[in-house]
């Protein structure tokens, strides 16, 4: 039995958001907070709304000899929706770390990501999935675990991830840089029936967490603006 937690995924994020002073920062954090609930939740639409989402986001998804690029809010939305529809939208973390800048946050975690056997297997979804997940990668990771994916189940794969999310001037995502520095140490567990997690499961959790963004305007600039007039 698995004792991971959705609702502690952002735990590290909820963390630094209360100790953060400077109000941009802490606006990128809320809107990093945010965005990785409403993934989760399957709730993706939301995810790019006008004051979260850039225009022309660009996502950099590489692992050792693979980069995978997309390019637009359809290419990404694609990604998205594919992993909510297969309940691959399930991610946990452990000893997450974080650093925020004026604009971008980063994160670097030991992650967790439910996969399923079907999408291991096919061709179909890897233009979509991390690099990890090449076929030469994941028969090496396979092989080293002496097992064989089963097309009708459900999986965690888990490895280190770093990652750098950009946002613009206004606080919208550009982006997301993501990185598994050594595919070779992947570990790939079977999961019993009664641990795997249901995007709808999933919304449930973490509907008290999703909260709406704050607005921009008055606590970036009306902050800015407070500090200047005094």
């Amino acid at each position: 039995m698995i004792t991971h937690d959705i609702t502690k995924t952002n735990q590290a994020v909820r963390q630094l958001i209360e100790k953060i002073e400077n109000p941009r920062h802490r606006f990128l954090l809320i809107a990093y907070d945010r965005h990785r609930n409403l993934e989760m939740a399957g709730r993706y639409e939301e995810i790019f709304a006008p004051d979260m989402m850039a225009q022309a986001p660009v996502y950099h998804l590489r692992a050792n000899e693979i980069n995978v690029r997309l390019e637009g809010q359809e290419a990404v939305k694609g990604l998205y929706r594919m992993w909510a529809e297969t309940n691959q939208s399930i991610f946990y973390t452990e000893n997450e770390q974080l650093a925020v800048a004026d604009n971008f946050v980063a994160s670097v975690t030991i992650g967790y990501q439910q996969v399923s056997g079907q999408s291991l297997l096919t061709n179909r979804v890897l233009s979509y999935l991390p690099g990890f997940l090449s076929k030469r990668i994941l028969k090496r990771a396979l092989a080293a675990k002496t097992f064989k994916a089963d097309e009708s189940a459900m999986y965690l794969y888990k490895n280190v991830y770093q990652m750098i999310w950009p946002y613009d001037d206004r606080g919208r995502l550009m982006g997301e840089d993501v990185w598994e520095p050594d595919p070779d140490k992947a570990e790939i567990t079977k999961l019993d029936p009664a641990d795997m997690l249901t995007t709808q499961e999933a919304g449930r959790l973490l509907a008290p967490l999703i909260k709406p963004l704050p607005s921009f305007d008055e606590m970036v600039l009306g902050n800015a603006a407070a500090r200047r007039a005094s």
